[in-house]
């Protein structure tokens, strides 16, 4: 009946969010140019619930223990359902900690905090990091403070976090928690298939695979047509099949690695089995629109676009006669590759440097980014960075969220790597790359050509 309920408040608060968050993809007019880790992090479309670790006590708890206040930077507080949970459960565990949410607002997140950060009157003692680019600066300014003392003290086991950790550690230290991950997964409409006679996509689906049964569903009849598969406008949704080898990153500067994807994705434009990137860009259409409007078989896209699902489905907004029979499946990999190889996102939690309360501050970081906090995300809709098998029950328990065991294993992730990697210049590399994508799914550059304009501008940022 909890979950149930849940459902039913996530579907009522997501509509009024949706329709004030920038990051919403409640449609066809929202912007068609966010990052996904952007996109990931504003679209916090869930309901407040109450949560199952009230009555789990962090290590550091002490009820006799006296009264401390911690200044928690935050965004979007009235939108985001988990900020306020997350605060209150762990006031339950730790009587004797205030947590006062300070809302700097979604837009230039992480610049208005490093200007805050860099003021002499700074008294924040935890604070969200929202992307890695904002990472990287705050580690360059000194603003937030290495953590691994107290990991190495408290015996944290960073396995848990599916390598994210690994991947924003700054030389040799760690200077954040994630507490939300979402990653991507393949979106696919049942009934699509079941008219087809095709069967359903699975969770171990070589990019061969994929890109066969993409053809297969593909019908190209004027007035009828199907597209086989779905590619948002987005950059990550084509270049960073190539990162799930676990060998090569965005970072690399040579990226000859990414070619066969792009000579995919552009030979199925071709054949029709996918929308052209630039009736996309042109038309502004929102992949979300493009799913929910009933043509489209496969499409790959974050975690986040689950919680919209539900809720939508639930209020009538999309027509489940057109998309309300699907499921999902891991990303497809290459040969050789672990299935269960994904791209992520996180967010996380870090300590400041000025803060008079670093053991508080850290007892709370470790509190929402370790099992407590998990169960408080998933009870709110939302992917924590740890799942647990609690975690697991509660969002494949939402009322709406597919049956089949496929669409749950989906959830289960082998490794996970970041869409963007901590690096000092990672902003001007997501840049540079950005625009040479565009220029290769416009046609305004070949692949080879765009290819080698991507290597000779991160080489001039890598090597100046």
């Amino acid at each position: 009946m909890k979950k149930k309920l849940l459902s039913v408040v996530l579907a009522a608060s997501m509509i009024a969010s949706l329709a004030g968050c920038s990051g919403s993809d409640a449609g066809s007019s929202a912007s068609t140019d966010q990052t996904p880790q952007t996109q990931a992090a504003d679209n916090n479309d869930a309901a407040p619930a109450e949560t199952s670790a009230s009555t789990d006590t962090p290590a550091a708890a002490d009820t006799d223990a006296a009264s401390v206040t911690l200044k928690w930077a935050i965004w979007d507080k009235e939108s985001t359902s988990y900020w306020q949970a997350l605060a209150d459960a762990y006031q339950k565990v730790a009587p004797n900690v205030t947590i006062e949410m300070v809302d700097l607002g979604s837009t230039d997140y992480m610049t208005v905090l490093a200007t805050e950060l860099s003021g002499d009157g700074s008294d924040f003692d935890v604070v969200t990091i929202k992307d890695v680019p904002g990472y990287a600066t705050l580690v360059q300014k000194n603003a937030i403070m290495s953590l691994d003392d107290y990991i190495s003290a408290d015996g944290i086991d960073l396995s848990k976090y599916a390598g994210t950790t690994d991947q924003i550690t700054v030389n040799g230290s760690l200077y954040e928690l994630p507490f939300r991950n979402d990653f991507w997964v393949v979106f696919y409409n049942k009934d699509l298939f079941d008219e087809k006679g095709v069967d359903y996509p699975t969770n171990d689906m070589t990019f061969d695979q994929y890109d066969a049964l993409a053809k297969e569903m593909t019908d190209t009849t004027f007035g009828s047509q199907i597209y086989g598969t779905h590619y948002h406008t987005w950059r990550s949704a084509v270049q960073l099949f190539s990162v799930l080898d676990g060998k090569h990153t965005i970072l690399d500067g040579e990226y000859e690695f990414m070619k066969p994807y792009y000579e995919m994705v552009l030979n199925q434009e071709k054949d029709g089995v996918c929308r052209k990137y630039t009736d996309l860009k042109a038309e502004g259409l929102h992949y979300s629109a493009a799913f929910s409007g009933g043509d489209v078989a496969m499409m790959n896209m974050g975690s986040w676009f689950i919680a919209t699902m539900l809720s939508n489905l639930e209020s009538g907004e999309y027509d489940s006669s057109l998309c309300g029979n699907w499921g999902m499946v891991k990303y497809p990999h290459a040969d050789g590759v672990e299935p269960g190889s994904t791209l992520g996102t996180i967010t996380g939690l870090s300590v400041t440097s000025v803060t008079d309360t670093p053991d508080e501050a850290w007892a709370f970081v470790k509190w929402v980014s370790g099992e407590e906090g998990a169960a408080v995300m998933a009870e709110t809709g939302n992917f924590p960075a740890i799942m647990t098998d609690e975690a697991m029950d509660i969002i494949t328990g939402l009322s709406g969220f597919p049956t089949d065991d496929a669409s749950k294993e989906a959830l289960t992730v082998s490794n996970l790597y970041l869409e963007v990697p901590y690096a000092e210049n990672v902003s001007e590399i997501n840049s540079a790359l950005d625009s040479y994508h565009g220029s290769i799914m416009s046609g305004e550059m070949s692949i080879d050509d765009g290819i080698a304009a991507m290597n000779e501008a991160v080489q001039a940022i890598i090597n100046p």
